[in-house]
């Protein structure tokens, strides 16, 4: 995509302890990327989305939000326009389903101010879009895996950032509903958002997302767009594995040899 830059890497490092995951990171995301980040499990997919959202700092090199360097702002600030919805929740305590969606609207509100009826309106218009207004009144306790998942989903959506980082946002999910939440994030993108995805399945970042991102682990990537970087090859060299494509339907799978 060709708008505006929201958020930027400048020569990133990141590293744990003494192995080095990935070195030189430089790349700006624009306004209606869906970007897909593919690697090995431990290749540093989750500290790259946590470094891009502040939550870590990187070994070397600057984040820049629209232009301004992350950590030069308050964190109200950042949450205004970088969402994370986080690979596996950990709920320290019982709520309804609705109560947890309007969390997402807390970096819009003073400190200690209550949550609008506007505040409500767009918890409830939120988890609509995943479907699961009806159980709004429903404990996070008495949900399955999958229907916390959408219900986490909806406070993100509630957020309303510029930028979206999604870890493995379809963990716990059907098929069915893998496909509705990310469609429903390219239609971010359509509205002018970023949306930044890791993923396991190279066939779903071949369907959703016009650029990739792939990790090696050892501290070597290579993004481009995604026709041209997604490739059997590529893929084998990623997953260290053979891989093959299989086109069909106008849509183009990738699976193990």
């Amino acid at each position: 995509m060709d708008g505006p830059i929201t958020l930027a890497a400048r020569s990133i490092g990141i590293s744990v302890g003494a192995r080095q995951l990935v070195t030189e990171f430089s790349v700006a995301f624009s306004s209606g990327d869906f970007i897909a980040i593919l690697g090995r499990n431990g290749s540093g997919k989750t500290l790259t989305l946590h470094t891009l959202a502040g939550l870590r700092r990187p070994q070397h090199g600057a984040i820049e939000i629209e232009g301004q360097p992350l950590a030069a702002m308050k964190r109200r600030a950042v949450a205004r326009k970088v969402g994370l919805l986080m690979q596996d929740l950990e709920e320290s305590f019982t709520t309804t389903a609705l109560e947890m969606v309007l969390i997402g609207r807390h970096p819009h509100l003073e400190p200690w101010q209550w949550e609008s009826t506007l505040d409500e309106h767009l918890a409830r218009e939120a988890l609509a879009r995943v479907n699961m207004l009806e159980l709004a009144s429903r404990t996070t306790d008495g949900l399955s895996g999958g229907e916390r998942r959408r219900v986490a989903i909806a406070s993100l959506l509630a957020q309303s950032p510029d930028v979206f980082l999604l870890d493995e946002p379809t963990n716990h999910l059907d098929p069915h509903h893998q496909l509705a939440v990310l469609e429903l994030f390219r239609q971010q993108t359509v509205d002018g958002r970023t949306v930044i995805a890791t993923l396991h399945d190279p066939t779903l970042a071949a369907r959703f997302a016009n650029r990739v991102i792939l990790l090696f682990g050892d501290g070597r990537w290579t993004s481009g767009p995604t026709n041209e970087t997604l490739t059997a090859e590529s893929l084998s060299q990623l997953y260290l594995t053979p891989m093959v494509e299989i086109a069909a339907e106008g849509r183009r799978a990738f699976v193990n040899a």
